[in-house]
């Protein structure tokens, strides 16, 4: 197998030098710009350099997120960790493999293919050369460009890839000193911030005598422009400090945003920059019966267990940063550029945080750390974001209004299909239009106006329009898609983007038009199927529920499908969702489907589904951003529910064998399906369809009053 086409991640870091290093006898470093958060990503790009320099995995150094030694990877995000960055070191451990044989080869005088390799150790006819990698790597120079064409190993001979290897990132975590929130230097300076509670609002007045004597020991408060900062020896002292202060301070300016934010009737009526994209069959559009529906999401936040945190020093003219950011390399240079100094004198080192599937406050955290590191030289100091803030000064995950239209044709299947989305941009991460997106930068004085905004590039996989394309065969097809650049909030990424609302919709509008058909949906969706991969994933989650078989549940049960394609380019997945409903949903058991391709972690794909089909099920059915007096009025778990351990059913899940398939992104692929089976089962079980989010108790009996 030889690749002609590298990895953008292999583009963008050429040097094998960048990705792999001989620096300790009997282990090899391999650098990656991908970050453990959550998703086990250290384990299986361990075992893919493993694999291809026939080492145990335990000879793997696997240096994740530091910016002085690993490659710059951009962000953790889209999927891309295995399909990008792990295909880039598979391909680069091949290439090293295959100069230290053609070195050794040339030295014994012999046909490469006698050679071969055990632990690092070479062999000529299954006999111990006496030589190994750290032996020779004085002899092979890595300064040199990736080819991308040394061969790699077939996945018939993997001894590591596919296998279950212990998660390597769990014992520490289990210890209770896994994350950044452990780390603790001697003389430590902790801080807290206040924050704007919405965009250009200016502090008017706080009362710094009341807060001093909150605090109940010495603090020092920094202030410039907007940002203000508590300091102190006493991380009970800031704490307290900035309790007080949130409830001292006095606002006035910037644009709070409206009571109706979010709704399907504010996001129509703000400006909006519109692009049209048609596809299929040109000419004169069909006729037949009209079938159309709208849909909507609220504004979501992150909702990690864990608040953010972050350490930075300043000492000897380097400023050293500890961040679970998701984009090290990124965050290094936007902080350097927002701080004055060159990206060479700032390190960036990645710890793990509580895992966020998007753009948290890791970023701002960091930022904060290193601004107040700068006015404190040779001291660490270590910012922590109260639950209040992560709550109200997070980036938010944006609503959206999405309409739906399909004219059908004698068979009643789409011959002319059309969506329009409503939105603001998915993406405001450092860096993102040029802006560092830094919630404490933009508080300074003389800060930068903030640059035009645009979503996420469709070629990278879309903001908004994720997944706004079905993967069903349809003759005609229309999207246009209004960008909403100027609402009153840093709206970015979450999980999946706009891709889990717009397959909520689409999914629930198949139902619909299998509805109307008469038909079951499930079959509905095979006839606009021909590819038969993934009618092979749709008809493996028919399967393991028996949804053809057991057509009669209790009454006020009710089973609803979802299928899609992440981003149409990554991983299947197929869920099947049955439900109890009255004014209320109750989950009674969860089947998954899917293909993606060579799967390297089996138990780690599976629990990226897991964590999938648990995290769409909270967005869809609890969770939810409420504003009120032009701030977020959200501040508390009770204010923002997510689901439970006791709301979580029996899930079954089926990745489907394709070994020789290429690896596809998996960590977005169920979250969609997963929602739109329950909208699905919950429009079966009620005989009335929720067309909005979440599908609360309050929302059923509206809808079901309503009709």
């Amino acid at each position: 197998m030889i690749s002609n086409t590298l990895p953008l991640s292999l583009t963008d870091n050429p040097i094998l030098s960048q990705w792999i290093a001989f620096e300790e006898k009997g282990r090899v470093r391999v650098g990656s710009g991908k970050v453990e958060i959550g998703q086990g990503i250290l384990t299986a790009l361990t075992q893919i350099a493993a694999e291809e320099l026939d080492l145990r995995p335990e000879q793997i150094n696997l240096v994740s997120g530091q910016t002085d030694v690993s490659p710059a990877e951009g962000f953790t995000s889209g999927s891309y960790s295995i399909a990008v960055g792990g295909a880039s070191i598979r391909l680069v451990c091949a290439e090293v493999r295959s100069l230290f044989l053609e070195r050794l080869a040339e030295t014994l005088r012999c046909p490469p293919g006698e050679l071969s390799i055990e632990d690092g150790k070479f062999l000529r006819s299954g006999k111990d050369t006496g030589r190994d990698y750290w032996s020779m790597a004085g002899e092979i120079s890595l300064e040199r460009r990736a080819s991308g064409t040394a061969p790699v190993k077939t996945p018939s001979s993997y001894k590591v890839v596919g296998k279950h290897l212990p998660r390597l990132d769990l014992p520490a975590k289990i210890k209770g000193a896994g994350f950044i929130h452990d780390i603790a230097v001697e003389n430590m300076l902790h801080a807290r911030v206040l924050r704007q509670p919405w965009r250009g609002a200016r502090l008017a007045a706080l009362d710094e005598s009341a807060v001093r004597k909150a605090a109940k020991e010495p603090i020092e408060i920094v202030r410039e422009g907007e940002f203000t900062a508590f300091t102190s020896g006493s991380e009970i002292a800031v704490m307290r400090a900035a309790e007080a202060a949130r409830a001292l301070a006095r606002w006035e300016g910037g644009t709070p945003p409206p009571a109706n934010v979010g709704t399907r009737e504010w996001l129509k009526a703000q400006k909006s920059r519109d692009k049209v994209t048609d596809m299929g069959h040109r000419g004169p559009a069909p006729t037949g019966r009209v079938i159309e529906a709208e849909y909507s999401r609220p504004f979501l936040t992150y909702g990690s267990i864990g608040p953010c945190c972050a350490l930075a020093e300043w000492k000897d003219n380097a400023l050293k940063v500890w961040s679970h950011s998701q984009g090290p390399a990124v965050l290094r240079d936007w902080l350097a550029r927002a701080l004055g100094l060159p990206a060479a004198q700032v390190t960036v080192f990645h710890r793990q945080g509580a895992g966020a599937y998007g753009h948290n406050t890791a970023d701002d955290a960091a930022f904060d750390a290193a601004f107040l590191a700068l006015r404190h030289p040779g001291r660490t100091v270590r910012v922590q974001w109260p639950r209040e803030d992560e709550f109200g000064a997070s980036p938010i995950s944006t609503a959206m209004a999405i309409k739906l239209r399909a004219v059908l044709d004698k068979d009643n299947r789409p011959a002319d299909w059309s969506i329009e989305l409503w939105s603001p941009p998915h993406a405001q991460r450092p860096g993102m239009n040029g802006n560092s997106n830094l919630i404490g930068a933009a508080a300074l004085p003389n800060a930068p106006a903030l640059n035009p905004l645009s979503d996420v590039p469709d070629e990278r996989g879309g903001g908004a329009t994720r997944n706004a394309i079905p993967i069903y065969d349809l003759p005609r097809h229309r999207m246009v898609h209004h960008l909403l650049p100027e609402v009153p909030m840093r709206t970015s990424s979450l999980r999946g983007l706009g891709a889990w609302a717009n397959v909520f919709a689409i999914e629930s509008f198949i139902d619909e038009l299998a509805a109307a058909a008469g038909e079951d949906p499930v079959s509905y969706r095979l006839s606009l199927l021909s590819d038969p991969r993934p009618r092979r994933v749709v008809e493996t989650a028919a399967r393991m529920s028996g949804w053809f078989e057991q057509q009669r549940l209790p009454e006020g049960r009710a089973r609803g499908f979802g299928f899609a394609r992440y981003k149409n380019i990554a991983s299947f997945a197929a869920v099947v969702v049955e439900i109890e409903a009255e004014e209320d949903i109750r989950l009674k058991r969860i089947w998954c489907a899917a293909d993606a391709g060579l799967v390297i972690a089996p138990d780690g794909a599976r629990n990226q589904l897991e964590g999938g089909i648990i995290q769409g099920a909270s967005f869809v059915m609890r969770e939810q951003v409420k504003f009120e007096d032009g701030r977020v009025a959200t501040r508390t778990w009770e204010d923002y529910p997510i689901l439970r351990f006791s709301d979580i059913p029996e899930i079954e899940i089926e990745v489907i064998d394709n070994p020789n398939e290429p690896t596809l992104g998996l960590g977005e692929a169920s979250v969609g399906p997963t929602g739109a089976a329950i909208g699905n089962a919950l429009a079966r079980a009620l005989g009335r369809r929720v067309r909005d989010l979440p599908l609360t108790r309050e929302r059923i009996m509206a809808t079901l009053l309503a009709e």
